[in-house]
């Protein structure tokens, strides 16, 4: 890895903003967690994994990205911007991913738990007592 590769991919470079939104959001935000009203609070917890997973998309796109900008033959040296090809690539791993989900809640049947104790309990009074305890 060049040293212009290794500079893009810090706070200098031309992509120094996925840099320190990388580190707000990967290192920054989690340091909530320390605080107990934090960590017991559900809707905090559930943003700030929503920010750790930004945070983990950009630390890919830096490396991806960056990795395009600069290739072997410096003709080809350019600032990265996506195509349509990229964008569908995207847009189909999200289509896959919500398409298995939604695939997964359909086979899956909803068992309440409520009505399993209810269930459980009809059982339990519907059998013949044993007097010898067994």
């Amino acid at each position: 890895m060049n040293a212009t590769c290794f500079l893009n991919r810090t706070w200098i470079g031309y992509y120094w903003w996925t840099y320190w939104l990388l580190i707000l959001c990967n290192i920054l935000i989690p340091q909530l967690l320390w605080s107990r009203r934090i960590r017991l609070n559900v809707g905090a917890v559930f943003v700030i994994a929503l920010v750790v997973n930004v945070g983990m998309w950009l630390e890919r796109f830096v490396i991806v990205v960056t990795s395009l900008t600069r290739d072997f033959m410096p003709s080809a040296w350019n600032i990265y911007t996506p195509t349509i090809w990229d964008w569908a690539t995207y847009a189909g791993t999200i289509g896959v991913f919500l398409r298995l989900m939604f695939l997964f809640i359909r086979g899956l049947p909803a068992i309440s738990i409520f009505e399993m104790r209810e269930v459980v309990h009809q059982q339990h009074e519907m059998e013949p007592s044993n007097a010898n305890g067994d």
